[in-house]
C-alpha cells in the first residue's frame, strides 16, 4: 500500500527574492572579461583562456550569492533570508521608504535588532517583535514591495502560540523527578 503524500506546506502569500539589478550582470561579466583579457594579454596556449574560465564563472557566483536572499510569507510565518518567526509575534509592521533608509539604518538602529540590508533596494520594513523570549527587538530588511508586504502582516489573524502541556517535574527532560 503507497504512502499517503505529505503534506503540501500552504502557498506563499508574499514572495520575493532580493536580487541585484539586472544591469549589474552585463557590467560584472565585462568586468570579468576585461580582467582576463589583462591577464591573457595575447599569450597562445593555457594563458589565452584560464583567465577567462577563472574571472567569468566568479563574476557569476559573486551574483548569485548576493541574490541568494527571499522574503517570503506563507502559512503562519515570516522568512526573511535565513531567519523566520511565527505571526502570532509579531506586532507593529512599518514600512520604510527609500528616503527614511539613512536614519532608520543609522541613529534609529538599535544594535539588537535583526538586519537583513540590500543597498540596491530602496525600501525597508520593520517588524516589531512580541515575543518575550527573544531579545530582538525588531526585524528591519530591504523588500522592493514594502508596502504590499506591510499591509499583508497587518492583516493576519490574532492568533495566540501553540502552548506545551505542564510537565510532572520541569526540572527534569524526561518528566521524571530528579535522582537522588
Amino acid at each position: 500500500m503507497p504512502d499517503p503524500p505529505a503534506p503540501q506546506p500552504p502557498a506563499a502569500r508574499f514572495d520575493e527574492r532580493l536580487s541585484v539589478p539586472w544591469w549589474w550582470w552585463p557590467l560584472a561579466l565585462g568586468v570579468a572579461g576585461l580582467l582576463a583579457a589583462e591577464v591573457h594579454l595575447g599569450y597562445p596556449g593555457v594563458r589565452a583562456w584560464l583567465p577567462y574560465l577563472a574571472t567569468v564563472p566568479l563574476a557569476v557566483a559573486v551574483l548569485l550569492r548576493l541574490s541568494r536572499h527571499r522574503v517570503q510569507l506563507s502559512g503562519d510565518e515570516l522568512r526573511v533570508g535565513d531567519a523566520h518567526v511565527g505571526l502570532h509575534h509579531l506586532g507593529e509592521v512599518v514600512a520604510v521608504p527609500a528616503r527614511h533608509k539613512r536614519r532608520a539604518l543609522g541613529p534609529e538602529l538599535d544594535p539588537a535588532a535583526f538586519l537583513l540590508h540590500r543597498p540596491w533596494i530602496g525600501s525597508l520594513l520593520r517588524v516589531e517583535l512580541t515575543d518575550p523570549q527573544d531579545l530582538t527587538p525588531y526585524w528591519l530588511f530591504s523588500v522592493r514591495r514594502a508596502d504590499e508586504l506591510a499591509a499583508l502582516l497587518r492583516q493576519k489573524p490574532p492568533q495566540k502560540p501553540p502552548q506545551k502541556p505542564p510537565q510532572a517535574h520541569p526540572q527534569t527532560d524526561n518528566g521524571r523527578p530528579p535522582s537522588r
